[in-house]
């Protein structure tokens, strides 16, 4: 069978995947402004929910198709992807000096989620009430990231929250924009899907490795730009947030939705391998971003950031190899 359809359907799936989450934040973010929600929370809520959209698409079309090593295997990755390649990337063009008070709490709370979500994996199935336990979870840390940020206001990272927010536009075209961007998402995850499935299938390769490493690749390129965007704008605080509120969805709304959509058990490798890379590079990002010298901000510098590349190459060349 021919692999180019499928490879097709992958590269114009993504391509489709990122547009339209753009185009879903500026008609969602204008719609919430329209219906007087404050900057803020428009912010935190909505620009952070349309970041993780492909993500959470992708997994829900997957986990309806029976794929949930794919959709546990997306949100692991996603992750993975974030840390060591999207901010070790990013690193070394723009050194991410971190001064936020609310990054550097968010971090330590990362880590206990990734601990509960190992906890509800250990058995090598994902329930239906542990999947609506996490999505519960995602929503109580979005209400507490919401009163963070407009309880510190004058905190480095809301500064810059205030100016990622799309600009305006008409109440027609956020409308339209809401729903084209929603219909193409939809759209594209199952394209995605069907492209990665079919490529799995050809190679004999698992459900889990394709979520890993194609599939999370893809799913991780709105953050690429947000975070190397605002890097570039020297708004390290939101580049480092971008990352830490993306791998919290994923953790606690993407890795739901198979528990929710379709309960059953996963390759049990994603806790023996993959989770344990996932934890040793937050840790690193939480060592880098406190920062242990008096006087002087945390964040991760040109030689962290190739660490954090180097150990993303590593893990990516071990997946290759082992498979």
């Amino acid at each position: 069978m021919s692999l180019l359809p499928a490879i097709a359907a992958i590269v114009i799936g993504f391509a489709l995947l990122v547009w339209s989450a753009d185009k879903f934040v500026l008609g969602a973010s204008n719609t919430a402004r329209i219906f007087g929600l404050p900057p803020l929370i428009v912010g935190v809520v909505i620009v952070g929910i349309g970041t993780s959209a492909p993500e959470m698409l992708v997994s829900a079309i997957a986990a309806m198709d029976g794929k949930t090593g794919l959709s546990i295997g997306n949100a692991i990755g996603s992750n993975i992807t974030n840390i060591g390649l999207i901010l070790g990337f990013t690193a070394l063009f723009y050194p991410l000096i971190v001064n936020s008070r609310l990054i550097k709490r968010e971090i330590p709370v990362l880590l206990i989620i990734m601990a509960l979500s190992w906890w509800f994996l250990s058995d090598g199935h994902l329930a239906f009430f542990e999947g609506a336990f996490l999505l519960s979870g995602m929503v109580l840390m979005i209400a507490y990231a919401t009163w963070e940020a407009t309880s510190n206001k004058d905190d480095a990272y809301s500064q810059e929250l205030l100016d990622e927010i799309p600009e305006e536009i008409s109440k027609n075209a956020a409308l339209m924009w809401l729903l084209v961007g929603i219909v193409i998402l939809i759209a594209s995850s199952k394209v995605l899907v069907w492209g990665a499935v079919e490529v799995a299938v050809h190679f004999g390769l698992s459900e889990l490795i394709i979520g890993l490493t194609i599939i999370a690749i893809g799913t991780s390129l709105p953050e690429l730009a947000a975070t190397f965007a605002a890097a570039r704008k020297q708004e390290f605080d939101l580049a480092v947030g971008n990352v830490i509120g993306s791998n919290t969805f994923n953790l606690l709304g993407v890795m739901a939705l198979p528990g929710l959509i379709h309960p059953s058990s996963f390759d049990t490798l994603a806790l023996t391998r993959d989770y344990p890379v996932m934890i040793v590079l937050t840790v690193a990002l939480l060592v880098f971003a406190i920062g242990f010298k008096r006087g002087k901000p945390g964040g991760i510098n040109r030689f962290e950031g190739f660490l954090l590349l180097a150990a993303y190459t590593a893990y990516m060349v071990y997946l290759g190899i082992s498979s």
